[in-house]
Order: C-alpha cells, then structure tokens, then sequence
C-alpha cells in the first residue's frame, strides 16, 4: 500500500506517528510511506522584494526543520519514508498530491479549533476531506 503522510510538525503530528507504532502490525510491514508538508507561500510583495534565492531557500529551510524531526520520529517507530514538500494552500496541496501520486491512503492529524463548522476537525482536514478522493485517516 502507497501511504501518504501529511504533516505540520505540531504535537497533532506526533500523535499519528506514535498511532503508527502503537499499530506497527498494521502500517509498517510491506507498505511505502511518503511524509509530506505545505509550506505556506511568503507574500508575493515580500518575495518579490526579497528575491527568488532566498525566498526559495526560506521554503527549504521551512521544510527542513518540519521534515527532518518527523522522519527521525517515524525512524525510531521502524518506519522508512520519503519526504516532500510543496508551496500553497496545505488541503489543497494535500489533496492533489494524495491523487496525483495515486496513493492508497491518506493519513494525517486532526484537531478541533476555529469556528463552529470545525468543532470536531481542523480547518484543514475539513477541506482535504471535502477535495480528496484517496481515503482518509484521521488521527486524533
């Protein structure tokens, strides 16, 4: 199974890498995992003020101290996996890489906060789920 992991870094994260290895039996034997992460786009005046190299070099830098610490998390859970990142909106990003890379499923943390539509999910997981046609598995 081709297994997408979508992260931000935040303890929400941790909770679905700590779900994985409490399920070992489950997710780790025979599948391919690919962590991913959104890195929100800096302003176009600032980038445009700031220059293609550094602003290029923000976003890898900005994914690189989300990326690394998630993979050495799924390391220690015995968990090998790919590490991606994009530019833009995270659902929608989320959801057309899920579909693009043709993937089995879809995992990612969830948590409840922001206006009353969002109680029980994350602003982002709501509109993933409403883009996505890979199957999703929330982790709360």
């Amino acid at each position: 199974m081709k297994i997408l992991l979508a992260v931000d870094g935040s303890d929400y994260t941790k909770r679905m890498i700590s779900y994985l290895g409490a399920h070992r039996d489950l997710w780790v034997t025979g599948h391919s995992f690919t962590v991913f992460y959104v890195v929100l786009p800096v302003p176009h005046r600032a980038a445009a003020f700031a220059g293609p190299d550094l602003v290029h070099g923000y976003y890898d830098d900005d994914a690189r101290v989300v990326l690394e610490p998630v993979r050495a998390l799924l390391s220690e859970q015995g968990i090998e996996a790919k590490a991606v990142h994009k530019v833009g909106h995270p659902a929608d990003e989320i959801a057309s890489y899920a579909e693009s890379g043709k993937f089995d499923l879809l995992i990612m943390g969830s948590h409840g906060v922001g206006a009353l539509k969002n109680l029980v999910l994350g602003s982002v997981a709501t509109k993933v789920l409403a883009k996505c046609a890979v199957p999703v598995l929330l982790v709360r």
